[in-house]
């Protein structure tokens, strides 16, 4: 499936920097260890006119079900929240959430979800690479087989992209350089951004031209190049891959400026970092990027004082993923673009001794909207108290198949790696919900 790209010819005149640019041209070609979207030119083009692309609302930490999408009001796990009615009959939510409750009929809601990790990291890694570890090999993120599959390399803005508000201090640590992308390359890494509303450090200096640097970054393409092919260096090519991608930054960080945003939407949005990103990101999605993740820190990890936490977080979620949702149906882009909302696991049933809830991978619930997903559907259920799925559980496997049918793609495609065992995008032939899929 992954093939190396074809050569392009070089470019025969003689000036110094056409010279350098047929030399870069004609390298390009091997600038990636597994490149190209499809080897099939025919279905490269199918899919790029499908143009689908993916926003995740990552919720660090883990919500509670009972609070959100899957209330108990009155029974001894419920918690003090009321449920209200929602736009589908019959169908309520948390009464936190007014907004979401009024675009129910937009939304794919799942209730029966139950994986296995009860740790945060080992959960993360599951969510958001639909697979367990399988050492020493690394499964790519779902961004990065998105960014793949439905990206545009040759375009300047990055096709992945992290917006997280502190980088440096949530769960995502644990996510070392290098393994984002896993056994695809780091093409196909994030573009980690955060913090400041913007790309920093993207001037020239003073002393260099546009014109000094583009033949300086020629020069550096033609020797990396030719290192990369003499010692068929998978190193070396990730290298080359880390400075296209600065190159591309530069060329189009104004997308990353909030300031170029109408005062309007960063009211709607703000001023929390969460809802500013999910701003940014679809932006971002309006701009040419394919998979834009949103993670808004651990304050979702509510171990003390479960009730009056969730009673900060959950109205501020609920009015940033019903404008976003919102927003990108006003656009025309709901239709090609696929909203996931989640966290890595659910909340027990029952409080701790800090009136917190714990992790419960058991049963918990995530919602999509978008893309290929059937609208106005709450699929699975636990029983009353919430303690176990009664109906329709899914797991990651079934959940991931879901979301890769419904971006047009297969999910048993096999990954064509040289000299490695075969892997599938999903393992065990595990089958997409057809309740979920439009």
């Amino acid at each position: 499936m992954n093939q190396r790209r074809d050569c392009g010819g070089p470019d025969h005149h003689w000036h110094r920097r056409s010279f350098l640019q047929g030399l870069a041209q004609g390298t390009a070609a091997s600038m990636f260890s597994f490149g190209g979207l499809f080897s099939n030119q025919v279905m490269a083009e199918q899919v790029q006119k499908q143009n689908k692309k993916c926003i995740l609302l990552w919720l660090c930490g883990a919500p509670s079900q009972f609070e959100t999408w899957d209330p108990k009001p009155g029974t001894a796990t419920g918690g003090p929240f009321k449920s209200i009615p929602t736009s589908l009959p019959g169908v309520h939510f948390s009464a936190l959430m007014p907004h979401c409750a009024g675009i129910a009929d937009k939304l794919t809601v799942v209730r029966s979800m139950s994986t296995e990790p009860s740790e945060h990291f080992q959960a993360i890694d599951l969510l958001t690479r639909g697979e367990k570890p399988r050492p020493p090999f690394t499964r790519p993120l779902l961004g990065s087989v998105l960014a793949e599959q439905l990206g545009q390399l040759s375009s300047p803005v990055p096709q992945f992209v992290l917006l997280d508000p502190c980088p440096e201090g949530n769960e995502f640590k644990s996510f070392k350089a290098g393994n984002w992308a896993g056994w695809l390359g780091a093409e196909y890494g994030p573009v980690r951004a955060g913090g400041e509303y913007k790309i920093n450090n993207i001037d020239l200096p003073e002393t260099m031209s546009l014109a000094d640097h583009d033949d300086r970054e020629q020069l550096r393409q033609f020797f990396s190049r030719k290192f990369e092919n003499d010692q068929q260096s998978a190193a070396a090519s990730d290298y080359n891959a880390a400075f296209q991608r600065v190159r591309g930054l530069m060329s189009c960080a104004p997308l990353f400026d909030m300031e170029t945003l109408p005062e309007a939407d960063k009211e709607r949005y703000g001023p929390g970092a969460f809802g500013m990103h999910a701003l940014q990101a679809r932006h971002l999605i309006e701009n040419g990027s394919t998979f834009v993740m949103v993670a808004n820190g651990m304050p979702w990890d509510c171990h003390v004082l479960n009730h009056e936490i969730h009673q900060m977080l959950v109205p501020e979620f609920d009015r940033v993923a019903f404008h976003l949702i919102n927003d990108l149906e006003e656009r025309g882009l709901l239709d090609d673009t696929l909203v996931l909302l989640m966290g890595e696991f659910g909340r027990t049933p029952w409080l701790n001794e800090a009136r917190g809830r714990d992790h419960y991978p058991t049963a918990w619930s995530m919602a999509m909207a978008g893309a290929g997903v059937k609208p106005g559907v709450v699929y699975g259920a636990t029983d009353p108290l919430g303690i176990k799925v009664s109906e329709n559980q899914l797991d990651q496997r079934r959940l991931f198949a879901t979301i890769y049918a419904a971006l047009g793609l297969n999910p048993h495609e096999s990954y064509d790696l040289p000299g490695l065992p075969t892997f599938h995008r999903v393992e065990e032939e595990a089958e997409p919900v057809s309740e979920l899929l439009a």
